[in-house]
């Protein structure tokens, strides 16, 4: 489907709006709602400008990432405006990631820390835990979406959950 973001976004809100709230929901995210959330992603869709729509996957690849950033930014804020909002830093689940798992806020920006830190090792590694983390993708769903195989996946989320754990603690 070869469409405009805007075209995207509308075919897609009711899938964001999901993906949103269970996000937001599994992080115990209360300075956001659902509805901002996915507003503040439509609005850096449109201010970017050049994101061009072939595929789904490729769209909730870039929600994810974006929806990432977004919370994280959120928390960040409001950790700045308290008097000692450090992080601290918590292990990372074995379980997978899927937007029903709990967490907080805490967690939220220790795993984005710590993803950061796999970017700078491998970037493919980095983009499936944010897609499978934050973005709450499936394999399959995650798998298309980067090109690669179902088992290319498993590995390599495999290995960057022991990476991410190592970073954790």
């Amino acid at each position: 489907m070869n469409s405009p973001p805007q075209t995207a976004f509308s075919a897609f809100y009711p899938e964001l709006r999901s993906l949103a709230h269970a996000r937001l929901r599994a992080g115990r995210v209360t300075l956001l709602d659902t509805t901002s959330l996915v507003h503040e992603f439509y609005i850096r869709l449109a201010e970017s400008g050049k994101l061009q729509v072939e595929e789904w996957p490729e769209f909730f690849h870039y929600a994810s990432g974006c929806m990432r950033n977004l919370i994280v930014d959120a928390i960040r804020r409001r950790n700045a405006r308290r008097h000692g909002g450090g992080v601290r830093n918590v292990s990372l689940r074995d379980a997978e990631m899927a937007p029903g798992t709990e967490g907080s806020e805490e967690e939220i920006l220790a795993v984005h820390q710590a993803l950061e830190q796999l970017e700078s090792i491998d970037g493919r590694m980095a983009r499936i835990v944010e897609m499978r983390y934050f973005g709450g993708m499936s394999e399959e769903e995650t798998a298309t979406a980067l090109g690669i195989t179902g088992r290319t996946i498993r590995r390599e989320w495999h290995k960057a959950r022991l990476l991410l754990a190592r970073a954790l603690r």
